[in-house]
């Protein structure tokens, strides 16, 4: 029987004790497992299909976990990792090699955008910068020493959306490893393997875990090769994930397609109310008419996502000014929880980029993210309508 995403999602499986099973994934709280057998200890050290030997290397709640994520995902395989940070830096670090050539989308998260600019000073790492929006711009940077495209399904913090599917078949007309960061969108919204990827990321601190109480990383991989390849490189560096917050993030996963419908909602209301403001600038949300990709968020979103932006007029010290004045909404350096919370990136989540890189991302110095949450709509329209009348 095909099932569908949101039914796949609350039924993660645990392994069955004498004729039935627990409902919820147990924790296996242990960092370390005994045997009887000496060659049993040696195959599971060296392959986690083969066993549980040591949780640095695999542990059952976590295996739960990943297969859950590969499925959502539609990926050969997942590995849990200690950060989001974590999983980019152990694709990053195991794909790489000193002298090789990335091409990345130009809007990133900040901690990606420092890891490219740590990699290009201590590695000779090159990174050349496209928009994310033209397939000509990846053929034109390409080089000899290119090996890696990574792309973010949705932009951090500018909300743009990549043409996943001309962007991902230029990377492998040049044979490059096309790397996406799924973590605003979700499986729920889109799944980037289904559109070509290599290898998908998910910072699961956000709308995967949903409850703000987690921090926890996830590869995806499109091949059982790469999988391996990338499995032994994260246990040397030792990211791997704890079985609590696997377990949290499990917990998160069964109401994933309820939240998100939610939290597309309330950006939607959000985001229409913005548009009309008069201290606003501009509203950053694909599911405006007037944005950029709208058309391409159609085509490749299931919905237009919970996450907005916009700029208000008066620079930083008004955007400084208006997510200080809020009263519900939070000022938090995260999102995808059940709290909507605010964050003004030039100063905060995108502070390792100097003026002509925030310039150069769409960036502004007004430049507001919201993380739309689970109130009632009408509750937080009410704050930001008090925050941006005191500007």
């Amino acid at each position: 029987m095909t099932l569908h995403l949101e039914t796949r999602a609350i039924h993660a499986r645990a392994a069955g004790l004498n004729g039935s099973r627990p409902l919820s994934v147990p924790i296996y709280q242990t960092s370390v497992f005994a045997f009887d057998d000496a060659a049993a200890c040696a195959r599971a050290l060296d392959d986690p299909s083969a066993g549980f030997a040591y949780s640095r290397y695999a542990n059952p709640t976590t295996q739960a976990l990943e297969a859950a994520a590969a499925d959502l995902e539609g990926g050969a395989a997942a590995l849990a990792t200690s950060s989001g940070m974590g999983a980019i830096n152990a694709v990053l670090l195991a794909s790489l090699r000193p002298g090789d050539h990335v091409i990345a989308q130009r809007c990133l998260y900040g901690g990606t955008f420092s890891v490219f600019a740590t990699l290009a000073a201590r590695y000779n790492i090159d990174v050349s910068y496209i928009s994310g929006r033209d397939a000509g711009e990846v053929t034109a940077a390409l080089r000899p020493s290119s090996r890696l495209l990574f792309l973010e399904t949705i932009a951090n913090p500018t909300i743009a959306v990549s043409d996943l599917p001309a962007l991902i078949a230029a990377g492998h007309e040049a044979a490059l490893t096309c790397v996406v960061d799924n973590t605003f969108a979700t499986p729920a919204l889109c799944r980037p393997i289904e559109h070509g990827a290599d290898i998908v990321v998910h910072s699961a601190t956000k709308y995967l875990g949903g409850h703000d109480d987690v921090t926890l990383g996830l590869v995806v991989s499109a091949s059982e090769q790469a999988h391996h390849l990338l499995w032994k490189h994260t246990a040397d560096l030792g990211v791997a994930a704890d079985p609590f917050a696997a377990w949290l993030t499990l917990r998160g996963l069964k109401t994933l397609t309820l939240r998100m419908e939610r939290h597309c909602a309330t950006a939607a209301h959000l985001a229409n109310n913005l548009a009309s403001h008069p201290g606003v600038k501009h509203v950053y949300w694909p599911g405006l008419p007037d944005h950029p990709d709208h058309a391409v968020a159609r085509r490749i979103l299931a919905g237009f996502g919970g996450m907005v932006a916009f700029d208000v007029a008066g620079g930083r010290e008004a955007g400084l000014a208006f997510v200080t004045g809020l009263r519900l909404a939070a000022l938090a350096p995260s999102l995808g929880g059940a709290e909507t919370l605010v964050l003004h990136p030039a100063s905060t989540s995108h502070r390792q980029m100097d003026a002509a890189s925030l310039s150069a991302a769409g960036i502004g110095e007004g430049t507001i993210r919201v993380s739309a949450g689970l109130e009632h709509p009408d509750d937080l329209w009410a704050d930001f309508e008090q925050a941006l009348g005191g500007l």
